[in-house]
């Protein structure tokens, strides 16, 4: 069994492959992401906590998904687009994929299986923390604010 999510890989937004290899030593913050969502706002709040704590080693990794109401509808030019000018986003975004489901990218699989039910997307901006030796250490649901201390906490204390 898969005991690192550095072993999984996602497309990144521009096409380009994206092995989670790349962040080796980093922690990681994966967010599955819309455009059209009540917690789009979101947003301001990933990029704030990238800003505040890539310097100490943590990623934020937009996942944009259209599987709760239709809600990332668009073409990955549009959405990098959407999220650069609308929410001056600088953390790397993947291509959309399902994150539940018989077709969830594997990474998602995978952190079900460590984490169990938790770690399910139940709609859109679930976040799954990632530790820096890839392994899964805490899911947080959608309503939970990206600048929350149950947030912040967590990532300090992988950092």
């Amino acid at each position: 069994m898969t005991s690192s999510a550095h072993e999984f890989a996602f497309t990144r937004i521009d096409g380009q492959p994206l092995p989670l290899t790349t962040f080796r030593d980093k922690a990681v913050l994966v967010v599955n992401t819309a455009s059209q969502c009540g917690l789009t706002p979101q947003y301001d709040g990933l990029e704030q906590l990238y800003r505040e704590y890539r310097d100490k080693g943590l990623v934020v990794l937009g996942v944009p998904c259209n599987q709760f109401a239709g809600q990332e509808p668009g073409t990955e030019a549009e959405i990098k687009d959407f999220c650069e000018t609308r929410f001056s986003v600088d953390f790397p975004l993947t291509a959309k994929v399902d994150v539940k489901g018989d077709n969830a990218h594997p990474f998602y699989r995978w952190a079900e299986q460590q984490l169990g039910e938790p770690a399910v997307p139940v709609w859109n901006f679930h976040k799954i923390l990632i530790g820096k030796n890839g392994e899964a250490i805490r899911a947080f649901g959608p309503r939970t604010d990206p600048l929350d201390s149950e947030v912040t906490e967590a990532v300090e204390k992988v950092l």
